[in-house]
């Protein structure tokens, strides 16, 4: 299964977006529409890469957009860019964010005492490679973070591409340690986080990642209030995507012209640079026991 990407709009505006295609060139939610999982046998995970290491731009998959591209968040009206934190440039892993994952905002995690912030999974790929925007990865889970984040619940999992060289070596969060000694820490740095805990084993993220695909799973099925989440145009694949190509119902629709190149946003000067210097509470939770959901025979309501 392999994915492409197109960009709309000029890099480092707000008007910047970056499509998902499938193999078939239509284009797909990279949300709802590539598979949660790469082998479920193996619990190996797709994961979108929204930042590349070493960069500073914070891009997101926009939830709330018809087709859920990405696009560089904002902050009182200005695009925001991570800080460097010594000896680091920009962000320290490839960073993004597990597909058909949802963080449930009206859901009290049991382990965090906090609920989910409404969005997928984070996902840190620790990695040798040095990813592109957009790029769709098949990983390993390690290990996760559980910070708290204004009242909220914000995972993040340490993930490795399972095309990695070193990707034989690791096998759950003891291995970053050993092999990476100072890597967690540094981490942890990296998120501004004035408490150091220890990080969660393998076990206790799969079962993470797999509870915030049950949360999406009731999102999409409309068991859950969706809020402003765009839950649109999901499974092309089987779904043909008319309003796409189609004025009259694009229009109707509020999607983005994506067939007329001359509706290419032009480019707009950047005013300020928003340096993000937000400084997170941590939390790690307990491995306790869940249930644990699996992905069988979801049907979409076209």
């Amino acid at each position: 299964m392999s994915f492409s990407v197109e960009e709309r709009g000029r890099d480092n505006t707000a008007d910047y977006r970056l499509y998902f295609k499938n193999t078939e060139g239509k284009y797909i939610s990279p949300f709802h529409d590539i598979p949660i999982y790469a082998d479920e046998a193996e619990n190996i995970f797709h994961a979108v890469v929204e930042v590349p290491r070493w960069t500073n731009a914070k891009m997101e998959i926009a939830t709330k957009d018809p087709l859920n591209p990405l696009k560089q968040d904002l902050k009182k009206g200005n695009l925001r860019y991570v800080s460097n934190v010594f000896p680091h440039k920009g962000y320290i892993w490839n960073y993004g964010a597990i597909p058909q994952t949802w963080e449930d905002p009206g859901h009290r995690d049991g382990d965090t005492g906090c609920c989910g912030d409404n969005d997928p999974i984070d996902v840190c790929d620790i990695g040798s490679k040095i990813c592109s925007r957009g790029e769709v990865l098949r990983v390993k889970v390690l290990g996760t973070l559980a910070l708290i984040d204004e009242g909220e619940t914000d995972w993040k999992v340490i993930v490795i591409n399972v095309e990695d060289p070193e990707a034989e070596d690791f096998n759950d969060i003891e291995d970053v340690r050993r092999l990476k000694p100072g890597f967690l820490q540094a981490t942890l740095d990296w998120f501004r986080m004035y408490k150091v805990p220890d990080g969660v084993n393998r076990d206790f993220a799969i079962k993470t990642v797999k509870d915030t695909h049950s949360f999406w799973k009731a999102l999409i099925s409309k068991k859950t209030d969706a809020g402003e989440l765009n839950q649109s145009l999901l499974r092309v694949c089987d779904v043909a995507l008319k309003h796409a190509h189609d004025p009259t119902e694009r229009q109707k629709s509020g999607l983005p012209d994506l067939c007329d190149k001359s509706s290419l946003v032009t480019s707009s000067q950047i005013s300020k640079l928003e340096i993000c210097h937000s400084i997170p509470k941590i939390h790690i939770s307990h491995p306790l026991l869940r249930s644990i959901h699996i992905y069988k025979n979801l049907k979409i309501s076209k």
